[in-house]
């Protein structure tokens, strides 16, 4: 890459960090807080699938303004947006104005997100543009480690003091943008929108079609499980082991880094020397040992330990899914990873609501669920397997 290329990443890097960084800022402190306005488990799944919902419709109109209006104002929008949301959040208590500042959240998240990467796109050469991905998805995985770690610590100062910080960090991100973010030069603006864009409606049902669908219905229940287990982890903690903050900022903190650490090192090894849907069989089956442990945790540590085998399945699992689904995708890179990412948010809607309603009939539910929809995603792989294996005898 020239100099100029990397300046630009790098710009875009630190957006992504802020951005992602000063939302994570306030998951160690979510299950307090939610408890001092006597709300639980039903509000935290709604905190999180409220907010992935909105990203999720307002998804495709984002990606028309995104080319119709240039990457920077989108980029800039969203960091707006989101900054809006994190100021709601610390200025009220009113549950209903909390879930009106996800809906903002995550309409600024659609905007944002998808800008940047394809910011990236006009910036970089066919060859470069897996490197500067990985650098954005870096910046995002790193705001997804270190901003928990910051809200846990910050909770020392108030219960309330991280909404604030996490609200001026994002703040600082929208000025920065403004003054140093200039509009990628190759981009091309439409004014002319296309009249045979499909809906996502309409898109779901051709997916149907699709020769990797099964990976996307693994995807949607896989997803639907594991966000059934982190949604109510903070909570869990807090009642179960009488976990600070603090506790929840380095658990999470900890799992973010085994994440990282595992995708940049572990999971290509590991698929060159098994094959995607042989991993896939392995760590579906891991994840849904450690849900069963889980329900036996004694202690913080154990429950920690335990937590620690679940997200480094997770973080082998998602990557895994997304290489096999581009394999089998041809020519249809950009249609099946929009539909990899529609499954995977109606996943991350549906498996908080439900997990947080089951939370608060009983604190062990949601693990249950996980547990069952995990045992779910591992029979489909293997009846899915065992199928392609006997399609390709009879060929």
């Amino acid at each position: 890459m020239s100099a100029e290329q990397r300046k630009k990443i790098i710009i875009l890097m630190i957006n992504m960090f802020i951005a992602i960084g000063s939302f994570g800022i306030i998951i160690p402190i979510l299950p307090a807080y939610l408890a001092s306005i006597n709300q639980g488990g039903t509000a935290a799944g709604l905190m999180i699938a409220i907010f992935a919902g909105a990203q999720l419709i307002f998804s495709p109109i984002a990606g028309k303004w995104t080319d119709q209006f240039g990457r920077r104002k989108m980029i800039i929008y969203g960091l707006v947006g989101l900054t809006l949301s994190m100021f709601i959040f610390y200025a009220v208590n009113s549950i209903w104005l909390l879930y009106a500042s996800r809906i903002i959240g995550g309409i600024g998240a659609a905007l944002l997100i998808p800008a940047i990467f394809a910011y990236v796109a006009d910036i970089t050469t066919f060859d470069q543009r897996a490197k500067g991905n990985s650098l954005v998805s870096a910046a995002m995985s790193l705001g997804i480690v270190v901003g928990p770690g910051i809200g846990g610590f910050l909770a020392d100062f108030g219960l309330k003091f991280p909404f604030l910080i996490s609200a001026l960090v994002s703040l600082s991100a929208v000025v920065f943008s403004i003054f140093v973010l200039k509009e990628s030069e190759t981009a091309q603006v439409t004014q002319v929108m296309d009249a045979k864009t499909e809906t996502l409606v309409r898109k779901i049902a051709l997916s149907v079609k699709m020769p990797y669908f099964i990976p996307l219905i693994i995807t949607l229940v896989m997803s639907f499980g594991l966000m059934s287990y982190e949604s109510v982890i903070g909570l869990y903690l807090d009642n179960q082991f009488n976990s600070s903050p603090k506790d929840i900022a380095v658990m999470v903190t900890a799992t973010g880094i085994v994440s990282v650490i595992v995708q940049l090192f572990v999971v290509d090894r590991i698929v060159r020397r098994f094959g995607e849907v042989n991993v896939l069989n392995i760590f579906i089956s891991v994840a849904a040992i450690g849900f069963l442990l889980s329900l036996f945790a004694s202690s913080y540590l154990i429950f920690f330990l335990i937590s620690l085998i679940i997200f480094l399945s997770t973080s082998i699992l998602r990557p895994v899914l997304n290489t096999l689904i581009s394999k089998m995708a041809g020519n249809e890179q950009g249609f099946a990873m929009g539909m990899n990412n529609a499954y995977m948010s109606i996943g991350n809607v549906l498996g908080p609501t439900l997990a947080g309603m089951m939370y608060d009939v009983h604190i062990t539910y949601p693990f249950m669920l996980g547990l069952f929809l995990l045992f779910i995603t591992l029979m489909i792989t293997m009846a899915w397997q065992k199928r392609s294996l006997h399609a390709k005898a009879l060929s």
